[in-house]
């Protein structure tokens, strides 16, 4: 769980289920999420974490479960009570100008107009767009209007902000820009941010911590430095970053892990204990793989020939087929192996992790 008992989570889940016919989106979602986090559901097309997120804003009503934000059960029918949602399209009202379109929901809320003034104000200030206040949406780059419909959610002061793929609309280097100030206005204003997305990289450079989902449940929940080193299924290593997964079998158990026999020989591999004769998956990232004469001495573990070479400015990536199968490598800087090279590999044993293969499955009701 991510809150601790000792305070009220902001939004807590139990056993949420959503189905659409006899197809179950969400299949048994728990989840905590404290005050004031950055916290990202992050998969796949089709892995529940949009229709988990429409659940907490109310948009959905969960088949099973109980859903609270700020201690209050969420009801369909009166969704945004504590919570805003920022949607990838902006959903800006072309006909009314940036201020106005930022004071609606201030006015929905019936507030008064001597006091809705000073808080659109205050927050296109906020938000560097104090000079766009009476433009209209279409005059506006993606980057302008996206502030916009963010300033138009926080200006409400909800307690939960629900942001489902807001920056997808724009292009790479814009969403890089957007990604740092979404990121510093979260702290600025403090309080707790709820995002999807299927860009694993967005999700590690954003949060606090990292929900990933798959087929409707949770695969893991963690800070995006545990999600990355230690993934708890081949599933949750192969989504997040690059890696490379060999099927192996456990051949007995080691000193803090396991010997695994895989296509590059019996391998010592940190893991769960596991049963003489089990298939495990043997995860090591791209990065952990030492080439040539970097090997440092008794960790060379094989020789493969180079298949492919893609020079990528910070490394250079290559693929190494070797007893059957094919390595990723990211080697630093400019690598001097070329395509047909045959070359030493080594890693260290701590660099490779034993996995379960996802248990988890596309779910339909009988």
């Amino acid at each position: 769980m991510i809150a601790s008992s000792a305070e009220m989570p902001d939004v807590r889940l139990r056993g949420v289920v959503k189905r659409f016919g006899r197809f179950e989106a969400v299949a048994g979602v728990d989840l905590d999420v404290a005050r004031g986090q950055f916290v990202t559901l992050l998969g796949p097309s089709g892995c529940g974490k949009t229709t988990t997120l429409r659940i907490i804003g109310g948009f959905e009503q969960a088949d099973d479960g109980e859903v609270t934000v700020a201690g209050e059960p969420v009801v369909k029918d009166e969704p945004g009570r504590h919570t805003r949602m920022v949607f990838q399209s902006y959903a800006l009202f072309p006909h009314m100008t940036v201020a106005r379109n930022v004071a609606f929901g201030l006015r929905m809320d019936g507030l008064a107009k001597a006091e809705i003034g000073p808080r659109v104000e205050a927050m296109l200030g906020n938000l560097g767009l104090s000079d766009q206040a009476q433009k209209y949406p279409r005059q506006l780059s993606g980057g302008q209007q996206q502030r916009v419909a963010l300033a138009r959610a926080l200006v409400t002061r909800p307690r939960v902000l629900l942001l489902d793929e807001p920056l997808g609309a724009l292009d790479l280097k814009m969403r890089k820009r957007m990604q740092g100030e979404l990121k510093a206005l979260q702290r600025d204003v403090g309080i707790t941010f709820i995002y999807v997305t299927h860009d694993q990289e967005e999700a590690m450079n954003l949060s606090d911590v990292i929900v990933v989902m798959e087929n409707g449940r949770v695969a893991q929940i963690g800070t995006p430095e545990e999600i990355y080193r230690r993934p708890a299924s081949a599933y949750v290593a192969d989504f997040v970053g690059e890696t490379n997964l060999l099927p192996g079998r456990v051949a007995a158990a080691a000193p803090g892990g396991l010997r695994v026999s895989t296509a590059l020989g019996e391998l010592s591999v940190r893991g769960q204990p596991a049963a003489a004769g089990s298939t495990v998956m043997i995860a090591v990232r791209p990065e952990a793989i030492v080439l040539g004469p970097s090997i440092p001495a008794g960790q060379a573990r094989g020789r493969g020939i180079v298949r492919a070479r893609s020079f990528l400015g910070a490394l250079t990536r290559l693929a190494i087929e070797s007893g059957g199968t094919t390595l990723t490598v990211d080697s630093p800087g400019l690598t001097g192996a070329g395509v047909g090279d045959t070359i030493e590999f080594g890693w260290r044993d701590e660099d490779l992790l034993a996995l379960p293969e996802s248990s988890s499955s596309t779910r339909e009701t009988t």
